[in-house]
């Protein structure tokens, strides 16, 4: 991780202010599951905000038809997104289940193939928690709702707040 460009300090405090936010999420996982529904509403509006300009600056007819149509959807999807989050937060929960399962397996994958002093058990584990968390948000459908998405990201950001703490730091240090 310190090849990114971040030095052990900045690395380690990006790591507790990841730890942080999973803290507060776990602490109100509804209003955290709720405010993941409209980002993710707010992002398709802009998609089809970006649709449509993309469309206006087409070169030819058809393009830019096809371009104002497939906006003009996706605003409209949006919109129908942010004034429904309860239905956006169901929809997540199950894409959510799918994302923590195949997350983990990379995780532990990449694990397996670390060294030691990179974090391997963290990355090892954390992918084992990503898995179970996938696993139980998908055997608890559609119970597990909206306060779900809340408490299995703020699990997640801890996890990855512990990871990028433990790359941060030389082993032994």
């Amino acid at each position: 991780m310190r090849d990114a460009g971040f030095g052990g300090k900045s690395m380690t405090t990006l790591g507790i202010l990841t730890i942080v936010l999973g803290a507060l999420a776990l602490m109100a996982p509804g209003i955290a599951g709720l405010s993941i529904a409209m980002v993710i509403g707010v992002l398709v509006l802009i998609a089809g905000v970006l649709r449509l300009i993309w469309a206006f600056r087409a070169g030819s007819i058809g393009k830019g038809i096809v371009g104002i149509v497939l906006g003009l959807l996706t605003i409209v999807a949006a919109l129908i997104l942010l004034s429904r989050p309860l239905l956006l937060s169901s929809t997540l929960t199950l894409l959510l289940a799918i994302y923590f399962i195949v997350d983990g397996a990379a995780e532990m994958l990449a694990g397996w193939r670390a060294k030691p002093e990179t974090g391997k058990t963290w990355l090892i584990l954390g992918g084992l928690v990503s898995i179970l968390l996938g696993v139980i948000l998908w055997t608890q459908f559609p119970f597990s709702g909206n306060w779900a998405l809340g408490i299995l990201f703020g699990v997640k950001l801890i996890f990855i707040g512990i990871i990028i703490v433990s790359g941060a730091r030389p082993a032994g240090a």
